[in-house]
């Protein structure tokens, strides 16, 4: 039988939960390499801004945090230096992580009592990381101002996203090609079956258009004007109508500006090696599923999420090569943070999707 005295911390630990949960409002957070996506509870999506900071290295202050920071990119003296604090979806930079959260979080609050700005914040993380990565993730929310924090796989929550039934007894593949990792996952009754993190996705596309200026037309352009490209004229299947862009960059046998014009076909052929890898994956990961959800997948379709389902004909490309159906599910850019928002609206039904050791604890 519990002691009076665990009773009244119990009851304290409610009334404190009461007072910060009227002041405050949950959140969900798509943590992701490229972009981050902060999903409020009744409010909807309310900031996709660069997951960027730029940082002064004589002070160690912080200068910009997302929009406004990729804006210096390419341009800073040298005591600035403009930095993506999470590399492949995981936190590299605890510090300047927790900067940008706490930035996030509080810019979500504004016009709300300083000190009683403490959400509950539920965050989308890559099925691939590790305890350790898990844990400087929590922390790093904790400290920027969450008074719980929870973690979900970002297949898990695109697939909520989706709305896709992810608690019944049947078969979701779902493929979501972000900025520094694709995750392509199997889930079944609440959890994932079966899934692959990799490494290759929008951020190691964007390297492989830069290396190919460069081998194939002694051009050096930055990432940026790769992923512009990228998104202009990417394909991953034959166009029937030929695009073109130009692309500007500096000459590496004069060391002078050079234009060039680039098509459809070049940036293809550039993509090619990133695309097949996830393509043998998504084979991979077909095989290796239990037949009978197999056969509910054939009924309902591979679902694509993320920015890198964006590029042309990828989608075809998958079908043709799985001989599985393939569809673009609706907004695919913000399938993640809706996800954590479904769950947020309903904890109570949903805590089976929470990754484990980020919410037994903390659900208590």
């Amino acid at each position: 039988m519990p002691s009076f005295g665990s009773f009244l911390a119990t009851l304290k630990k409610k009334i404190i939960e009461s007072v910060f949960g009227r002041f405050s409002q949950d959140i969900g957070i798509d943590l992701g390499t490229a972009n981050t996506l902060v999903f409020v509870r009744g409010r909807g999506i309310v900031i996709n801004e660069p997951s960027v900071v730029a940082v002064n290295k004589r002070t160690g202050q912080i200068l910009a945090i997302g929009k406004n920071a990729k804006r210096m990119v390419g341009k800073t003296p040298g005591h600035i230096t403009v930095t993506r604090p999470l590399v492949n979806g995981v936190v590299s930079d605890f510090e300047v992580t927790q900067q940008m959260l706490r930035y996030f979080i509080s810019k979500v609050h504004q016009g709300n009592m300083m000190f009683l700005r403490r959400p509950r914040v539920l965050i989308g993380i890559p099925s691939g990381v590790t305890e350790v990565e898990k844990r400087a993730v929590v922390e790093a929310a904790q400290n920027a101002g969450a008074r719980q924090a929870f973690l979900i796989d970002e297949p898990m929550a695109a697939a909520i996203g989706a709305r896709l039934p992810v608690t019944e007894a049947a078969g979701n593949m779902i493929v979501d090609i972000g900025g520094g990792t694709t995750e392509i996952a199997v889930i079944s009754l609440g959890g994932v079956v079966i899934s692959r993190s990799l490494r290759v996705a929008g951020d190691k596309m964007n390297q492989d258009i830069v290396r190919y200026c460069r081998d194939e037309f002694n051009l050096l352009i930055g990432e940026r004007t790769a992923e512009e490209a990228k998104i202009a004229i990417g394909s991953a299947y034959p166009l029937r109508e030929k695009l073109t862009l130009p692309v500007r960059g500096r000459d590496l046998v004069s060391g002078l500006p050079k234009e060039i014009i680039m098509t459809d076909e070049h940036v293809r052929e550039a993509l090619s090696h990133s695309i097949r890898v996830i393509t043998n994956t998504i084979k991979t990961i077909v095989e290796e599923t239990p037949p009978e959800l197999i056969a509910d997948i054939m009924g309902r379709g591979i679902i694509l999420a993320g920015g890198g389902s964006l590029i042309r004909g990828i989608d075809r490309l998958f079908a043709n090569q799985t001989s599985i159906p393939v569809r673009l599910m609706e907004d695919p850019l913000t399938a993640v943070a809706r996800g954590t928002g479904v769950v947020l609206d309903d904890m109570e039904h949903l805590q089976d999707v929470l990754i484990e050791s980020g919410s037994s604890s903390m659900l208590r």
